[in-house]
This record gives structure tokens, sequence and C-alpha cells, in this order.
């Protein structure tokens, strides 16, 4: 059994660059494989390996400038769910693609998984998915509003296209782990949204916490691995993979996605 370790941290970093061998040796030594970013806003990953291996990279991470206190959610795969170890130098460890935004300054409220359910079930409240479209295919909450987006970089576009449909409600934004709410709500809220809220740890650790039987979840969640999504408990999904262009299908599906499916054979 491995640990799967998702984290990410809003920090400067003066020289990240300078930070990428030691993480690239420690995770040679203890076998961890996955990917980590490093810019010079912060560092941003996911990575699988042995409790021991884990444990020294967590620690590797927390003793860099400004990370003590990073937080990072944690879930059980059968098997290692990546190839390779990847520690990359990038211009954003989530790319929004908007100069200014810097999290560290101000963010949508965190709402605790346990709160969730009570904040989207308000009547005044809408719910904004900020993941790509074929992640919200594989699941998402009850009556969220998918923006449809291929790329992280696509949502500034999209809100200002649909800004006035959400005048005088508030906002409540979710992602796979918390980071990418970390910027939009950074986003919305200098674009003069009054109240706007964030899921606290993302899915990810509302399908830990909150019971199956209490959720307003529907599906599976899209993991960016070999697993390919995790459901309720963080257990292994039964979403499968395209065979032609890579995006998931759900359970029962052929082995190609609708899109593929329609094409027509060669020959």
């Amino acid at each position: 059994m491995f640990v799967v370790a998702a984290l990410y941290h809003f920090t400067p970093f003066p020289d990240p660059d300078a930070l990428r061998p030691g993480l690239r040796a420690l995770c040679a030594e203890w076998g961890v494989m996955g990917s980590l970013l490093l810019a010079s806003e912060g560092i941003n990953g996911t990575i699988a390996g042995t409790r021991q291996g884990i444990d020294a990279v967590i620690a590797h991470i927390r003793a860099l400038p400004g990370c003590a206190d990073l937080v990072w959610k944690e879930s059980p795969a059968e098997r290692m769910p990546f190839p390779r170890v990847k520690v990359k130098l990038k211009k954003e460890i989530v790319t929004l693609g908007v100069p200014g935004i810097d999290p560290r300054a101000k963010v949508g409220r965190h709402i605790p998984p346990k709160e969730w359910n009570a904040l989207i079930s308000a009547p005044d409240v809408a719910v904004i998915d900020t993941r790509n479209d074929y992640e919200v295919e594989v699941g998402t909450f009850k009556g969220a509003v998918d923006p449809q987006t291929t790329k992280f970089r696509d949502f500034p576009a999209w809100w200002q296209a649909h800004k006035a449909e959400f005048e005088g409600k508030r906002i409540a934004m979710f992602c796979t782990g918390g980071i990418r709410c970390e910027k939009s709500t950074n986003y919305l809220l200098g674009e003069g949204v009054e109240e706007v809220f964030h899921l606290q740890g993302g899915i990810l650790k509302y399908l830990e916490e909150v019971p199956e039987e209490e959720s307003l979840w529907q599906g599976e969640c899209f993991v960016f691995d070999h697993r390919i999504a995790v459901g309720h408990g963080l257990r292994q999904g039964r979403t499968g993979m395209c065979m032609a262009c890579g995006r998931p299908v759900p359970e029962g599906a052929s082995h190609l996605c609708p899109k593929d499916n329609q094409r027509p054979s060669e020959g």
C-alpha cells in the first residue's frame, strides 16, 4: 500500500530553482514518485511513496522558508500511481495568468467540509466548480455551475462573460484540493464580489470527512494519477480512461469516450 500526498503552499521563494536538487535527491533516495512544481509564489504537487518516504519529503518541505505550516491531504493507493518523479520550475504553481493575483493577501472564507452542505443549499448561494470540463464530467456537487473551461487560465474570461448572472449572489467555489480556489476567490474579491467562500481542503477533504449518506457530491472525483478517480472515503474509483484521447470515461462505458466512440472506424 502506498500513501498519496497532495500539497500546496503559497510563500515567497526568492530562488525556487535552488530548491530543486534537494527535493529531487530526497525523492530518489526514498523512491517517492509524482510531481512537484516550484515558483516564486510557492510549491504545489502530488507525490506517492511509502509511509516513511512521504514523511521524509513532507518534513523536508516544511523545513523550507515559510513552509512550516504546510497542510497536505493523504489518500491510499494499492499500487504506485506515478511512473516517475518530476520537480519543475514554473512561473505559477497553478496558472491563472492574471497579473497581481496574490492568495497571501486575501482569499474567500474557508468553509470546513462538514459545514459545506448547509452553505451550498442556501438559495442565495451560487456554487461554481473551478475545475476543467473533463473533471466535472466525472463528478461534481449537486447544482454546481460548470464553466466548461479546458484549463484554469480560461476562468477569468468566463467570469467576465457571465458575471452579470451572479449579481446579488454569494459565491461558493470548490476544486480538487483547494489550490485553484485560493486564486479564483482572490480574483473574484478583486472583481468586487463581496461574499466569496471556498471549500476548505477541496473535494478530497470533503470525500474524506463527509459520510456518503450525507453527501451532496455526485459521482467520483478525478485525480491526476493512475487511479483516475476516487470516491467517498477516498476509495479507488471505477472511472476508466479513453484509449484514444485520455479523457475519463464512466464505469460501465466502453474504453472510448463518447466523442471518440462516434468517430468512424478506419478502413
